[in-house]
Parts: C-alpha cells; structure tokens; sequence
C-alpha cells in the first residue's frame, strides 16, 4: 500500500470500528489529525516529522495510563516521572525505524508489572498504530510500578476517603521499563529485549 495526500483517513466507518473496540474518539482524532499532517507535509526534515512522531506517541502513552488507572488499575493517579513517556517513545521509533512500514506496522501491548503482586503484568491497552496498515511486529512495552515509598496514614487507615475497598490513592511508576519487540513476518527472528 501507498500512502498518497490524496488518501483520506478519516473514514466514518473506520472510526465507528475504533470506536466500538472502546478507544476514545478524541484520541482517533488527534491520531488521524497527526498521520494526516504528515502526509500533507512531505517536505519537513526528519528531525521534524521524528520530534513531532515521539511527541504524538508520548501523548498515546499518557492517554493510555490516564484511561487504565479508574478501570484496571483502580487508582485515583499514575505518577509518572518527568520523562519516561518521551524516553519510551524515542525507544519506539527507534525499533520501528527497521520495520516495513514504521511505526504504522506496530501492534502495543502495553502492560504494568506490579510489584505488589508477586511481579505480575496487567494488561493496560493494546494499541494498533495504524488499523490500514497489516501488522508486521509486535512491541510489548512494560511499565514498573515502584512500590518503594511508604502510603499515607489515610490510604492506611482508608479514614476520609470516598474510594471503595481495593482502590488505591496514587500509583507510582518508576522510571525504568522493559521494551520486547516481536516481528510478526519473520519466524526465524527472535524477540528483541530491551530493559531500560
């Protein structure tokens, strides 16, 4: 498939598709707005398009933990240091930047390792970068939860708070993450581990 400026992405039937999967209509949005930006924008560096790229990505990433932390994470905040959503995104599109198709070609699994639960992964989303496009691998990218600071008297206590039994006041993330990319085409190629 050839990507064109002529190609429209904002098909009302693909959005109806995202949007019975349970993805946020504003999210769609801003994603066909970006790979519609740049289509219409052939012309801009690469340092451009790849700053523009991470910062997208980053934002995916954000929203991804903002929708987990009241379903599967029963949290009222995911802490998040300062820059682990721009470090994984340029991790990303570096492990992309072989790929057939990009970053397009990528199927997320986006998990949490927690720490309280003998290091079990909970499945937060998973994410298809570009529903037109045939996968062609797999990254897996793993968020660790960093259960080093001690909770508050009132999460202790859970005196004075609205929140139901099981749920939590903060999530703290620590600013290490596991990156596992699997090519989907080639069964012959092993997954790449990267711990960062």
């Amino acid at each position: 498939m050839v990507a064109t400026s002529t190609l429209t992405s904002k098909n009302s039937d693909c959005i109806s598709e995202f949007i019975d999967r349970g993805y946020d209509p504003s999210c769609i949005d801003n994603e066909l707005d970006f790979w519609e930006r740049s289509l219409a924008e052939p012309y801009l560096s690469v340092e451009v398009c790849e700053e523009r790229a991470c910062q997208q990505l980053a934002q995916l990433l954000e929203g991804c933990l903002a929708r987990a932390k009241a379903s599967t994470l029963r949290c009222a905040q995911v802490l998040v240091p300062e820059t682990l959503t721009r470090r994984v995104a340029r991790d990303m599109l570096r492990l992309a930047a072989s790929e057939p198709c990009g970053l397009r070609g990528c199927v997320l699994d986006v998990r949490l390792e927690l720490e309280e639960q003998q290091r079990r992964c909970e499945r937060l989303e998973r994410l298809v970068c570009d529903a037109s496009v045939v996968p062609t691998f797999e990254l897996t990218l793993v968020f660790k939860q960093d259960g080093g600071g001690w909770p508050s008297l009132r999460d202790f206590l859970r005196i004075g708070t609205c929140f139901p039994p099981g749920f939590r006041r903060a999530l703290k993330l620590r600013p290490g993450f596991r990156l596992v990319k699997k090519k989907l085409y080639s069964s012959a190629a092993g997954p790449v581990v990267e711990e960062c």
